[in-house]
C-alpha cells in the first residue's frame, strides 16, 4: 500500500493533499464526513489522538499536521519545500513554519471558544482572545507587505501550514480580512496555484473556498 491520506471534510487535513500535489507525490485519498460536527468514530479509531490529519504509509500510521508534512516532504518529496540551514531565509522559514500551529491557530481557538461559550465581548478573556487574533493578523499583514510567501521569495511548507487557518477555519469561526490587503493578495496567489486547486477539488469538492475578505455566510458551529 502506498501513501494513504485520511481526510476529514472541512478540516486541517486538507494541508496534506495540497502538499502532495505541490510535490508531485502519488497518494490515495479516503474522505470522511463529520457526524455531525466532530469526526466520525471510524476516523477517531485511526490514531489514539482521534484528530485530523492521519496518514498511513505501509505499516506506519502518523497524526499531527506538522509531523505528517515533514514525513511526506522528506520521505517522499526529497525534502522539497523545506529550506536548508544554508539558505539565507532559513531563520525566517523556521519561524513561519512553526508559527501557524504554535501561535496563530491557538489564538483562533481561544477566540472561537469565547464566542461559542457566549463570553461577553467586553470581558477580559474575550478581549485577550480578540487582541491576540488581531495581533497575529497584523503580523501576517506586515510580513506579506514585502514578501511574496511567508519564508520570503520561495513557496514553502510554511504556506501550506498557515492557509487553512485563514480560509477553511472560518467555517468554524468567521472573521473578516477586509483590513488586511496584503493577506488578501496572498490568498489570491494561493488560489491561483494549480496544486491547491487540484487538492481542494479532490478533498472537499462541495465546499466553497473561503479566499476572500469575509467568512462564509453559514458556519459549522
Amino acid at each position: 500500500m502506498g501513501l494513504l491520506i485520511h481526510h476529514l471534510h472541512v478540516s486541517q487535513s486538507e494541508r496534506l493533499p495540497w502538499l502532495c500535489e505541490e510535490l508531485g507525490v502519488a497518494y490515495e485519498l479516503k474522505t470522511y464526513r463529520r457526524a455531525p460536527i466532530l469526526a466520525p468514530p471510524e476516523y477517531k479509531a485511526l490514531h489514539p489522538a482521534g484528530t485530523a490529519p492521519v496518514i498511513q504509509d505501509g505499516d506506519i500510521t502518523l497524526a499531527e499536521s506538522g509531523a505528517c508534512i515533514e514525513y511526506i516532504a522528506h520521505r517522499h518529496g526529497g525534502g522539497r519545500l523545506f529550506l536548508p540551514p544554508t539558505h539565507k531565509e532559513y531563520a525566517d522559514f523556521l519561524y513561519w513554519w512553526h508559527w501557524p500551529n504554535a501561535t496563530f491557530q491557538p489564538s483562533l481557538g481561544r477566540a472561537m471558544a469565547a464566542r461559542v461559550a457566549g463570553i461577553p465581548a467586553d470581558s477580559m478573556p474575550a478581549k485577550l482572545a480578540h487582541d491576540r487574533l488581531n495581533a497575529g493578523l497584523q503580523m501576517l499583514e506586515t510580513r506579506l507587505a514585502k514578501n511574496e510567501w511567508l519564508a520570503g521569495s520561495e513557496f514553502t511548507v510554511a504556506d501550506v501550514m498557515v492557509v487553512f487557518s485563514l480560509t477553511t477555519f472560518r467555517y468554524f469561526f468567521s472573521f473578516s480580512l477586509r483590513e488586511y490587503s496584503n493577506v488578501l493578495r496572498y490568498l489570491e496567489r494561493v488560489g491561483q496555484r494549480g496544486a491547491y486547486q487540484r487538492a481542494m477539488s479532490r478533498c472537499d469538492p462541495d465546499m466553497v473556498l473561503v479566499l476572500g475578505a469575509e467568512g462564509p455566510e453559514k458556519t459549522v458551529l
